[in-house]
């Protein structure tokens, strides 16, 4: 995943895949999984929150000289890509 020159290195499908299970498998109803970018660590990490107001407290990848910057956020039940 992200295998192009908008991100800043691709992540593993398997990974990605095992985020999406945490987050379903969790006894807090999260809805979303938000893929963030370490600038210091230079590595993503997920996030997970209950509903789309928690995605606003991230800036974008590529907008912001923030620490942590967000890249995509999918849905945990239809694993599609949120706007």
């Amino acid at each position: 995943m992200f295998n192009s020159s908008e991100y800043p290195k691709p992540l593993d499908e398997s990974r990605f895949n095992s985020w999406l299970e945490q987050g379903r498998a969790s006894k807090i109803a999260y809805a979303y999984l938000l893929i963030i970018w370490d600038e210091l660590e230079q590595e993503y990490y997920p996030n997970y929150v209950e509903d789309r107001t928690g995605i606003q407290g991230y800036e974008k990848y590529g907008y912001s000289p923030s620490q942590e910057l967000l890249v995509a956020a999918y849905d945990l039940y239809s694993e599609s890509r949120v706007g």
